[in-house]
């Protein structure tokens, strides 16, 4: 659990560390002319990806409850930001690492929605679930009484005398 609340953290972190790698790495371990404008657009691109995917993850119920990611969210993550990290080097195989991080940032992405919709979809049951038996049971549905238990529902309230002033026009 504490290297999912790590991994957690990590995630939004990574938004805006890997793009700076990938200008770090470029500037290290050289890139020529065309590296810079290829670089120029690798850059945003991996940043909006990252962001988009490290909120459609952190939007989860589970992980906002939990503040740690799944096991399966740490094997694509992680195989995409050190996908990212190796296409930072620069070196002769920086077109593979490139080609993987873009197959990898769409089964990223792919799976955050999936699992966006899965988890959304098991709170929604589990409510349904609780209402239901709620409903089985003869069980107000309304405001927790002194004890902790559900109160009837209260009768509306009173306000006693109410002037209503409405304004008539002749019409010519």
């Amino acid at each position: 659990m504490l290297f999912r609340r790590i991994f957690f953290r990590w995630i939004q972190a990574a938004t805006v560390v890997l793009p700076i790698w990938l200008a770090v790495g470029w500037a290290v371990f050289g890139g020529g002319g065309w590296g810079t404008l290829g670089l120029i657009i690798t850059v945003p691109v991996t940043f909006i990806s990252l962001a988009v995917i490290a909120l459609l993850t952190s939007m989860r119920p589970s992980v906002r409850e939990q503040r740690a990611v799944s096991w399966g969210d740490v094997g694509v993550l992680g195989a995409w930001h050190l996908a990212i990290i190796g296409f930072g080097f620069s070196g002769p195989s920086m077109a593979s690492f490139a080609f993987l991080s873009i197959a990898l940032a769409l089964a990223a992405f792919w799976y955050a929605i999936v699992q966006l919709v899965r988890d959304g979809a098991r709170r929604m049951q589990q409510t349904m679930a609780d209402y239901e038996r709620a409903a089985q049971a003869g069980t107000p549905i309304g405001r927790p009484d002194a004890q902790g238990g559900p109160s009837a529902p209260q009768a509306p309230y009173d306000i006693g005398e109410v002037i209503v002033v409405e304004e008539h026009r002749d019409r010519p």
